[in-house]
């Protein structure tokens, strides 16, 4: 059961309002996250700018941003986040048998580098909050500096919104559970 109740659209101030329309423009509803960080106006604004960002305007491959955020809604428990991300990851090539296997807690067998190495990155910083020589110099050697920058931040964005997630109890619709 959610802990905060639903947002009541007539009850917005105008600043809320006026965000309140730019996310709905954006994702077609304002839902999971953002219906909790719309009680931050300035909040709101701010992650549904850096959201874009990681969805659309990154030099890293969108298949690999969204293996990322499943890698780390699996790892948190979040339940919208996967209900929202496993559609869109396997849409964009991530293999059904992966996706299973994330969801499973399973390390999958990889037949692409890049995924592998997206796995390793984001497991390790979900589970140790830095990385190791070693899967730096890898990172760096595969994607270079700037999409190694961006999926180092793309983690830390979307563990705050599988923290934001969890700790509001940010139920899925129809109240499935997609995670165990």
């Amino acid at each position: 059961m959610p802990r905060l109740p639903e947002l009541d659209q007539a009850k917005l101030s105008s600043d809320q309002q006026k965000i309140y329309d730019k996310i709905k423009r954006v994702r077609g509803q304002v839902r999971g996250p953002f219906a909790v960080w719309l009680r931050n106006v300035e909040l709101a604004e701010h992650t549904l700018a850096l959201q874009d960002l990681f969805a659309s305007r990154v030099q890293l491959d969108r298949r690999l941003v969204q293996f990322m955020i499943l890698i780390s809604a699996r790892h948190a428990t979040a339940q919208f986040a996967w209900f929202v991300h496993a559609p869109h990851a396997l849409k964009l090539g991530i293999s059904p048998e992966i996706v299973e296997a994330i969801r499973q807690r399973r390390t999958p067998t990889f037949i692409r580098d890049d995924e592998r190495l997206v796995y390793d990155i984001t497991t390790e910083l979900n589970t140790t909050s830095s990385l190791s020589e070693l899967n730096f110099n890898r990172g760096l050697a595969m994607f270079g500096e700037q999409k190694l920058v961006e999926l180092v931040s793309a983690v830390g964005f979307y563990s705050m919104v599988a923290m934001t997630l969890n700790a509001f109890a940010v139920s899925v619709p129809g109240d499935k559970k997609p995670l165990d």
